[in-house]
């Protein structure tokens, strides 16, 4: 469970996000986007990582279908899994409309998440899912460019992470739209992929 200077500081940063690369963040009414609308919309930062299914990971490869980009890490406790799950209950929700979305998480803890595991974890929720790895100076310049925080947190021997848990989404045609804060359900993320699909 997040901290109360962990959540404190990752609403500051996504307050940052926001402002910084989309300009004004609007409310969305009932009748649009249900999460924070980048207004206006501009390119999602590209970027190449090496991939789960053993390819090339960069947003290009997906033109044409909406995109939901998350940062997390195989061994997180409780944040990860639940974002992951509640994705792949988005996607099943759109029915056939959701072989028209990609999930592509990006790990932050890239000594144990290689591309191997990375395929085996995401495919425990959803075998479509793709991973991005690559080396620390690599991760972190992705990062950057998308306002995402990580901090190592070491405990003995082992390891954890604190880490930004929001997910963008970015339509068909490459640029970031939206961003969701986490605790959103299935139902929220389908609802506006479903607006991005049909636009």
């Amino acid at each position: 469970m997040k901290s109360a200077t962990i959540l404190v500081r990752d609403l500051l940063l996504l307050c940052s996000v926001i402002i910084s690369l989309a300009g004004t963040a609007r409310a969305a009414d009932s009748s649009s986007l249900k999460a924070g609308v980048f207004d206006p919309a501009r390119m999602a930062p590209e970027f190449s990582l090496p991939a789960s299914d053993g390819s090339e990971l960069n947003l290009s490869r997906f033109r044409g279908k909406v995109v939901v980009l998350g940062f997390g890490f195989t061994s997180c406790p409780d944040v990860c899994p639940i974002t992951l799950e509640v994705l792949a209950q988005a996607r099943r929700k759109l029915g056939e409309l959701g072989n028209q979305v990609q999930v592509v998480y990006v790990t932050v803890d890239p000594e144990r998440d290689d591309a191997a595991q990375m395929k085996k974890y995401l495919a425990a929720f959803d075998p479509s899912f793709i991973g991005g790895t690559g080396t620390e100076e690599q991760l972190s310049a992705v990062r950057e460019e998308y306002g995402i925080m990580a901090q190592k947190e070491v405990y003995g021997e082992s390891y954890s992470f604190s880490h930004s848990s929001y997910t963008y989404l970015i339509d068909r045609d490459g640029r970031l739209r939206a961003l969701m804060t986490y605790g959103h359900d299935a139902e929220e993320f389908a609802h506006d992929i479903r607006i991005l699909l049909e636009e």
